[in-house]
């Protein structure tokens, strides 16, 4: 063999042997590099801590394929890219996109049957042109682990956004609704959520959708505070074996004995949620002949309490020009009733602007009959997670509401620095006891003055979690509000709530991502549709043509001499 034959092949196997090194270390070393601007494309290590608890094979079925419009085809494209990334992680997560309008046949019973598990369409109005026409859309997804079944919704809801808004919007939120979704299936329950009853609270089911939400992630079960006066120690122990205590619109006076229960519950540890309404005032009560009623101050004996925590609710009503549409008859036609849209102001709509991940990409929440919170000093941090717009007044109470304010006349000076009322706050620290140096309600050996590193969130609206019931009495969607057709975000904020305060918040997170996703400007793509498709299309194909030229002219003329 020559020498240069044994160099060749010695250069061969140098090549070969750096390959199946570099193949072995790639095997061994997993990594993908994204290179996108915002990390489109990187996974959190929430995400990926989900990802690993998939053991067995987990199936993802998206219903969205087929001829989809424009702004759903994106939608598609990161749906699949980020399911792409979760399987590059894991070979045990499957997924695969279909059609469930494609065979025309089994069609309507397709429909039908998402229809049973939840998953609604949406019928949008496809502009081609000029030309619209309608079309049907299942943004969902299904994913089952383990004979668990949970429905992942990839389209975020945003009132009064158009299509392409909501699409930007739901590539926002698509790794938090699938890693949600994938942990609801993957993680077992530990966690254990209290409601407390006893004090007037809400039914069950007005806040239904609430609960059968949260009963997704964790254990929840009802707490009586009825116990107490007979066993307040036994109550004591028995609430401390929950995380959290979720207290929604009690309307009656709280005693001493029941305050001292919740307030060692919380130096213990115990996280709650408080929706509270410090004014007495229904909306049904408005409509009667009058179209008024009277709003008076509504004591829960839990001032104290507050107070001691540092914050408080003050018995008045929240104004706000930036309100919800209520509609109202505004005299016949005919044998019709007219109606007539209008703003109610004591129904404020909340937009966050607080950068807090629980409140962080969420949309409008519905308020109804606010109460302003004031927050005191005393060590604890308060962070202001939702605010009235700067167009708000307090009005004392009691006082009189009447339907006729919707026509009252308001100028900017009305509400010169008085805006921009606190309606929820979130308390972290060290609490202080409201009994500490005082005489115990009931005698108790384990009573303690300071209590753990602690949270609680306090909203002063206890409708805020309230879903209303259609003429069926069945509850709808958290947050719908039958009489506008506005579906609002209370559900996500109070999720939100729960999951920051049971230290869920890996999730809240991942919803706080941002990215910036570049859509077409169809109005300007069809202005300039011609221009659009000679840049876009003739322009490439013009250069190609001229590269070739050139480059066979060059080739003749270097061989033709």
């Amino acid at each position: 063999m020559t020498a240069s034959k044994k160099n060749n092949l010695k250069s061969v196997l140098i090549i070969v042997a750096i390959v199946l090194v570099l193949n072995t270390l790639g095997s061994s070393f997993f990594h993908r590099f994204d290179l996108t601007k915002d990390k489109r494309y990187t996974l959190s290590p929430t995400s990926l801590n989900i990802i690993k608890q998939v053991q067995n094979p987990l199936y993802i079925k998206v219903f969205m394929q087929g001829d989809l419009p424009a702004e759903f085809k994106r939608l598609q494209q990161e749906t699949k890219q980020l399911l792409e990334e979760f399987q590059a992680y894991n070979n045990n997560i499957v997924f695969e996109f279909v059609d469930p309008l494609e065979n025309e046949d089994a069609s309507m019973n397709n429909i039908k049957e998402l229809y049973r598990k939840g998953l609604t369409p949406i019928n949008i109005t496809v502009d081609d042109k000029g030309k619209q026409s309608q079309a049907m859309v299942f943004p969902w997804a299904i994913a089952v682990y383990d004979n668990k079944e949970v429905n992942i919704p990839l389209l975020k809801n945003i009132m009064g956004a158009s299509t392409t808004q909501k699409v930007i919007g739901s590539v926002q939120h698509l790794e938090y609704s699938i890693a949600e979704g994938l942990n609801k299936i993957t993680k077992a329950k530990q966690k254990k959520i209290a409601v407390i009853k006893g004090n007037g609270e809400l039914q069950d089911v007005l806040m239904a959708k609430f609960l059968l939400q949260v009963r997704e992630s964790y254990f929840i079960g009802p707490f009586t505070l009825d116990s107490v006066a007979k066993n307040p120690i036994g109550s004591l122990e028995t609430l401390k074996k929950y995380d959290l205590a979720v207290i929604a619109k009690p309307t009656e006076t709280f005693s001493d004995e029941e305050k001292q229960v919740l307030d060692q519950y919380i130096m213990n540890g115990g996280k709650t949620l408080w929706l509270l309404d410090q004014v007495l005032v229904e909306m049904d009560s408005l409509y009667n002949a009058s179209g008024a009623t009277l709003a008076y101050p509504r004591d829960l004996n839990l001032n104290d309490l507050f107070f001691k925590y540092g914050i408080r609710i003050n018995p008045d009503l929240v104004k706000d020009e930036q309100g919800s549409p209520i509609k109202l008859a505004t005299g016949e036609q005919g044998s019709a009733t007219q109606y007539q849209e209008f703003n109610w102001k004591f129904a404020p709509q909340v937009y966050p602007n607080s950068a807090h991940p629980i409140v962080k990409n969420l949309g409008g929440i519905r308020f109804d009959f606010a109460n302003p919170i004031d927050t005191l000093k005393n060590g604890i941090k308060k962070t202001i997670l939702l605010q009235s717009s700067q167009y708000s007044t307090k009005i004392g109470t009691p006082a009189e509401i009447n339907l006729n304010s919707v026509a009252e006349e308001t100028s900017p000076n009305d509400y010169l620095n008085k805006g921009n009322i606190p309606l929820s706050v979130l308390l972290e620290g060290s609490f202080q006891s409201m009994f500490e140096n005082r005489v115990l309600p009931f005698e108790q050996k384990t009573f303690q003055g300071k209590g753990k590193e602690n949270k609680m969130i306090v909203i002063s609206d206890g409708d805020l979690i309230k879903n209303q019931l259609d003429k069926n009495f069945e509850p709808v969607e958290l947050g719908y509000d039958q009489r506008s057709g506005n579906l609002y975000d209370n559900k996500d904020f109070l999720i939100n709530c729960v999951n920051y305060l049971l230290d869920d918040n890996g999730l809240i997170n991942i919803r706080s991502k941002d990215l910036d996703l570049p859509l077409l400007d169809k109005e300007k793509v069809y202005e300039n549709y011609t221009r659009t498709q000679l840049l876009t299309i003739g322009l490439p194909l013009l250069i190609l043509a001229l590269f070739g030229i050139l480059f066979t002219y060059l080739r003749k003329r270097k061989y033709s001499k």
